[in-house]
């Protein structure tokens, strides 16, 4: 959900998130996935990468939607805030990287940074977002996506196991 998120720095620093800064994080975060996603669908040579990025791109849209329209149901203007421009920064730095690869170097590539991604989004949303959101829709949304991140993760991890290409 959060995506290319939560490696960065700015997430370690981050003190408490208000619901407007919570917000911002989580569009942005979808956003960058959406973007590889988008790469992905272009440039992957293999069948279960293009189809994973697919899958990205519609789930990771279907959650900005969610996240957007109870902004503004809620009228909160999702704030920008350093985690949200950091992740920004270094989504664009990831996406530079991938366009210069091609075949089976690119899929790989993606599929890493979407295991290494999932696992960290994970980690911060449960120990930095759920915590911090005093609104408890806010809040119910992005429990309710948990699964799908878990989901994300295993379904990159398999790909990425089937390849001959554990780490």
């Amino acid at each position: 959900m959060f995506a290319a998120a939560l490696m960065f720095p700015a997430f370690a620093m981050a003190g408490e998130l208000n619901d407007a800064q919570i917000a911002h994080i989580v569009v942005t975060a979808n956003q960058v996935d959406i973007e590889n996603g988008e790469l992905a669908k272009k440039k992957a040579s293999n069948e279960d990468v293009h189809a994973f990025a697919h899958r990205m791109i519609g789930e990771h849209t279907d959650v900005n939607k969610q996240a957007t329209d109870l902004a503004t149901k809620l009228k909160v203007t999702p704030e920008d805030n350093p985690i949200s421009k950091s992740l920004k920064a270094d989504g664009k730095k990831n996406l530079d990287k991938l366009k210069n690869l091609s075949g089976k170097e690119f899929d790989k590539a993606y599929i890493d940074a979407e295991i290494k991604l999932h696992q960290q989004v994970i980690d911060v949303a449960d120990t930095k977002l759920v915590p911090n959101v005093k609104n408890e829709e806010l809040k119910a949304l992005l429990v309710k996506v948990r699964p799908a991140l878990v989901s994300h993760l295993e379904h990159a991890q398999k790909i990425q196991g089937s390849s001959g290409d554990k780490r």
